[in-house]
């Protein structure tokens, strides 16, 4: 089993408070301004969320996790990447752990893990014990239905390289899944800079994840030293689901500093794909 590292830090480990944490980001001024109901089915592919404390960047990920409970796949799989911040494990690592949760225990999709171990992840827990990059999507989602399984993967490896191999990677295994899979790319934008810096350059990099255009997406970053976090796994999820995208859109993008006054900031984007 797999245990929280950061319940009582990056949001409440308390079920009632952490309900009503989950609550107020959606009905936040920078929230979408109300709680979805879960709708099974749909056609969602995948999201991008953030993954900071829910306070400052809650309201943000709330957005992704409307179209989430709007397109819910009730009985399927989320597959969850993040960036690796702690340097533990392996380059590109999986757990097959279950994950104990304040709103209950996560089971792992263990087909789908074997297929993707199969491809050459890693299973390595050590990646994953002191993450918090996938933890904290777990309650967005849990919030709305408990009948989901899910398959974690931290990269510490984010090069193009093997972003793409990720992606193919999950292309192959998921169009040969029985369940139905939605990606979530937990990253964050620019970190610790100006307000002003952090609207100007993440939305250059905003522009080139709305047009589905990896290369193009670490270019900037290189050019412009935009310290996005999970560049990796946008990547990769934008590679996973490029042959079946029918529509994109860029949800949200707010900072820290529009939740409260502080001199540097780090910024937040949210959004959606579907087939």
């Amino acid at each position: 089993m797999r245990y929280p590292r950061v319940a009582g830090q990056f949001y409440p480990a308390d079920t009632d408070e952490l309900r009503g944490q989950i609550e107020n980001s959606f009905l936040h001024p920078i929230g979408p301004g109300e709680i979805p109901e879960t709708i099974a089915g749909g056609n969602l592919l995948a999201v991008m969320a953030p993954h900071a404390g829910y306070v400052f960047s809650g309201p943000v990920a709330a957005h992704s996790y409307k179209a989430v409970a709007e397109s819910f796949p009730e009985g399927g799989t989320f597959v969850i990447i993040g960036p690796n911040h702690t340097g533990y494990g392996a380059p590109l690592a999986l757990t097959t752990h279950n994950w104990k949760m304040p709103f209950g225990d996560v089971r792992i999709d263990r087909t789908l893990a074997e297929m993707l171990l199969s491809g050459g992840i890693e299973d390595d827990i050590s990646a994953h014990r002191y993450e918090h990059s996938i933890e904290v999507q777990i309650p967005f989602i849990q919030y709305f239905s408990d009948n989901f399984r899910f398959v974690p993967i931290v990269m510490m490896d984010q090069s193009m390289r093997t972003a793409i191999r990720l992606g193919k990677l999950l292309r192959k295994a998921i169009r040969e899944h029985e369940r139905r899979t939605v990606i979530v790319a937990s990253t964050d934008f620019s970190h610790y800079v100006p307000k002003d810096w952090a609207y100007s350059y993440d939305a250059l990099a905003l522009d080139r994840i709305g047009d589905m255009d990896i290369e193009g997406l670490y270019k900037i970053l290189k050019k412009y030293g935009i310290s996005m976090c999970g560049y990796g796994p946008v990547a990769a999820t934008i590679e996973a689901i490029r042959d079946r995208v029918a529509a994109s859109k860029i949800l949200k993008y707010a900072t820290s500093g529009d939740v409260m006054p502080m001199a540097d900031v780090v910024g937040y984007g949210s959004a959606a794909w579907w087939e």
